[in-house]
């Protein structure tokens, strides 16, 4: 089989597979990353995500990850929403979650469909492959650009003129020498509206981010009480943040979503704030079983649940406010004493 024959019958298996798009670069495809990445860690951009400076040097470099692998084949799965998930922000009084975690754990659905991918490669070529989606030191963005997936926006994530920017990355690594794509160049033009939207300001410059103020961070990643004067801008966000995303042009030519699994389950679209408060540990596991939220834990979620109480203006959430007040987790008694004063401060009585 010729190089060529394999990389067309290898895209054909991707889609196969689900995948919308499959490209190929090499493992040196980003030599800009290490300072870029630097540069981002020294500036203390990261916050609490201490595993972006202990992997730095694998991060920064795909080789140093995999020494052998000779191709990397990164590619691309939508989970578009059938809605503009910015339209919920304006219903106070419920959550408004990710739209990526509103149903199955995408870490899982994406790793099923790269074995497969991977396992016929195997089959193919008799050679090596490793499969990752996210959770290893992976410069994804930086190789699905290099590959000719899209280009990293001024919000910083990757976007395609074929696809928007609502999709998922997974990458295999191969120790088989495949013909590299010809990398994306940057399409975003004079446009910024992912930067003007952003509610916290976390575009210092266009394409960089500073992670200590974004709300997909301050939600999921960062424990502990959120700065008070970031919490009213967190508004009913819950966990994670779409603005940058839902506001980008390119998503006039994004494809549906192909896999049910990344349909929204009913009760993930904007649940109700009084019934999330209540969650007990075991009553949080068992609701978002199967879903990315579940790794955050109930009194960081609830914690979070607070805060979007606190910023409801809705005087009926007092009361789901000052039951937290002697909860054990002293993060969740901070949000419960915020929530509090917040909805007092406008009560008539």
């Amino acid at each position: 089989m010729t190089v060529e024959d394999l990389k067309s019958r290898l895209i054909k298996e991707a889609a196969e597979a689900g995948f919308a798009m499959a490209r190929i670069c090499a493992p040196d495809a980003v030599p800009d990353v290490p300072a870029r990445l630097a540069a981002f860690l020294d500036a203390g951009r990261q916050g609490q995500m201490s595993w972006l400076e202990d992997r730095a040097a694998w991060r920064g470099n795909p080789r140093a990850l995999w020494p052998e692998a000779r191709s990397i084949i990164m590619l691309a799965e939508p989970y578009t929403p059938d809605h503009d998930p910015l339209d919920d922000l304006d219903h106070k009084d419920r959550g408004v979650i990710s739209v990526y975690a509103r149903n199955k754990d995408y870490h899982d659905v994406v790793k099923k469909r790269l074995k497969r991918v991977a396992r016929w490669l195997v089959t193919q070529t008799d050679c090596e492959v490793k499969v990752f989606v996210d959770t290893a030191p992976v410069p994804e963005k930086a190789l699905g650009q290099a590959a000719g997936l899209g280009w990293q926006g001024k919000h910083t994530n990757l976007l395609s003129r074929d696809l928007g920017n609502w999709f998922f990355l997974g990458a295999i690594f191969t120790t088989e020498a495949m013909a590299p794509d010809e990398a994306e160049v940057d399409h975003c033009g004079s446009c910024r509206r992912c930067l003007d939207i952003c509610p916290t300001g976390a575009f210092p410059e266009p394409y960089q981010l500073d992670a200590r103020l974004c709300i997909s961070y301050l939600t999921i990643e960062h424990k502990g009480p959120v700065d008070e004067g970031l919490r009213p801008k967190l508004g009913n966000r819950i966990y994670g943040c779409d603005d940058c995303l839902a506001v980008c042009p390119w998503n006039k030519f994004a494809e549906t979503a192909g896999d049910l699994r990344y349909a929204a389950r009913d009760e993930l679209n904007a649940p109700p704030l009084a019934e999330l408060s209540a969650f007990d540990d075991a009553g949080f596991r068992a609701f978002f079983s199967g879903s990315p939220i579940k790794r955050i834990g109930r009194d960081r979620f609830v914690r979070n649940v607070l805060y979007a109480i606190g910023n409801s203006e809705d005087l009926g959430q007092l009361a789901s406010a000052r039951r937290l007040l002697d909860d054990p987790d002293p993060t969740v008694r901070d949000a419960a004493e915020w929530a509090v004063r917040r909805l007092e401060a406008i009560s008539p009585n």
